[in-house]
């Protein structure tokens, strides 16, 4: 039998969440969602309290970071497509507060980590972020539209079973002394694993990292430390760049200077040059732009380019290894710069963006 959250009638409807509709009864739309205004003003609200279905799992969310450009994807800035109405929220710390009836695994009380990119189970390029994007295919809409439509800037939330991970607690809180909202940060360091993963990055290469000042990219250098490489850190925020540096004498940091624009466009093309025979690239990253590729030196020199948009499950097993050994101190890295409730998140998304650098984490705490 399923566990339930067993509430009163009154404490369910007091479970909170942001939504990002217009202050009015939380419906799901007759209508097709694309001709719903494409943004909506937050608001924060109560909605009936989740309870677990065959292959999902309820978590009461403990702390769910803010991403530092969460700011322009709510307002409209940066055009993300997802339904209205939205429950924000992507990945989270949690404990599981009830289980459906296929976990075998997890059990009520245990401390995991939430991953908020969900496939297909019965297409994996059907592929989006809960409550952040919802991808490119019929199937990844389809998903955020229907099943998976309430993220995690919420107290409790219902997510897809196999995106929840068992968090070692006493290992990682009791003997390495994690604060638990430092663990939001395995999102930011997630990405970039994916894609140095994913070229196979071995111990004792080196990697160049560009730009590396942004809470990505700097994450991106930190990874690669761990997995034993010198880096090679490209960047114009000189602050940042030795930040960076402070990290290791396998950092070495290069400042662009010039036309930003211009300079990016050039930056791709830049670094697949200064790569030796046999190189490998790993293409990550919002990018709208075409990127101008040395077609003669690629050929030549054996050159590897390999897209990557966020990680395999494996990744996300793998990766939570090197934190639990303690190979990867997230403690020495991670800051957390600001907590949160729901009714602050204006404040919240405006200390992300103000803090979207190495180690800074902005996290809300439901």
């Amino acid at each position: 039998m399923p566990s339930v959250i067993s509430r009163s009638a009154e404490d369910r409807k007091a479970s909170r969440y942001i939504i990002q509709a217009k202050a009015k009864p939380y419906h799901l739309p007759t209508k097709p969602y694309s001709k719903r205004p494409y943004v909506q003003p937050l608001i924060v609200k109560s909605l009936p309290t989740p309870q677990p279905t065959s292959g999902s799992i309820v978590l009461k969310i403990l702390f769910s970071p803010v991403i530092s450009y969460m700011r322009d994807v709510y307002n409209g800035v940066r055009k993300y497509a997802y339904p209205n109405p939205l429950v924000p929220g992507t990945s989270a710390i949690a404990r599981v507060a009830a289980t459906g009836p296929d976990t075998v695994l997890l059990k009520v009380g245990d401390l995991v980590y939430f991953d908020c990119t969900i496939h297909g189970r019965d297409d994996y390029d059907s592929v989006f972020l809960m409550g952040l994007s919802q991808g490119g295919t019929e199937g990844s809409v389809k998903l955020m539209e229907g099943e998976w439509r309430e993220g995690t800037f919420a107290e409790f939330a219902r997510v897809p079973l196999e995106n929840v991970f068992k968090l070692d607690k006493e290992r990682l809180i009791g003997e390495l002394g994690y604060e638990v909202p430092q663990l939001c940060w395995v999102l930011q360091a997630l990405v970039p694993y994916g894609g140095l993963r994913s070229i196979g990055l071995q111990a004792g290469e080196t990697v160049v990292v560009a730009p590396a000042t942004g809470e990505f990219g700097s994450a991106a250098v930190v990874v690669a430390l761990a997995m034993g490489a010198r880096v090679i850190a490209m960047g114009r925020n000189k602050e940042a760049l030795e930040g960076l540096k402070r990290l290791g004498d396998r950092v070495h940091t290069v400042q662009m200077t010039g036309d930003a624009e211009a300079e990016m466009k050039e930056l791709k093309k830049f670094v697949i040059m200064s790569l030796k025979r046999g190189g490998r690239v790993s293409l990550m990253g919002g990018l709208h732009d075409d990127l101008p590729i040395p077609h003669r030196y690629v050929m030549r020199r054996d050159i590897t380019i390999k897209g990557k948009w966020m990680y395999l499950r494996e990744d996300n097993l793998a990766f939570l290894s090197l934190i639990t050994s303690g190979v990867l101190n997230v403690r020495d890295v991670v800051k957390v710069v600001g907590k949160f409730k729901l009714d602050d998140w204006e404040e919240a998304f405006q200390l992300a963006w103000d803090n979207g650098r190495l180690g800074q984490m902005v996290v809300f705490a439901p």
